[in-house]
């Protein structure tokens, strides 16, 4: 029997409004809607930029209120710099955000979105 082979990973990041999520991840972050549940009112869609895919689930108020730890996702990127410009024009930092070189060889930047899910961009030195 062949051994098996894990390839991809699709994250589910908990929202509470995923029509404001989805213009986020659209408009400010660049992903393209893959699919959703309902065109009108969905409750679960995915999104995809380059080879990365990740989905949206609406969750309740009671959810977010019960202290829950947000999602934290390190994506693997090529030109950073690009990417940390193209954030930058698009207003998507708030505070001081800057590309770190860490002690783990990497160069990175962080932000969250709406619902406070974290979201590390970087790439090996």
């Amino acid at each position: 029997m062949e051994k098996a082979h894990l390839h991809q990973i699709h994250p589910v990041l908990p929202v509470q409004n995923i029509l404001a999520a989805l213009f986020f991840y659209v408009n400010k972050l660049g992903f393209e809607i893959a699919f959703a549940d309902d065109p009108k009112m969905p409750t679960y869609a995915g999104l995809r930029r380059g080879d990365v895919e990740i989905h949206l689930q609406v969750h309740n108020e009671d959810f977010f209120k019960s202290g829950h730890v947000a999602s934290q996702l390190r994506i693997v990127t090529q030109n950073i710099e690009s990417l940390y410009i193209e954030f930058e024009a698009k207003q998507v930092f708030q505070g001081q955000i800057q590309i770190n070189q860490t002690d783990w060889g990497t160069k990175e930047f962080a932000i969250y979105d709406l619902d406070k899910n974290g979201l590390t961009f970087y790439s090996n030195l």
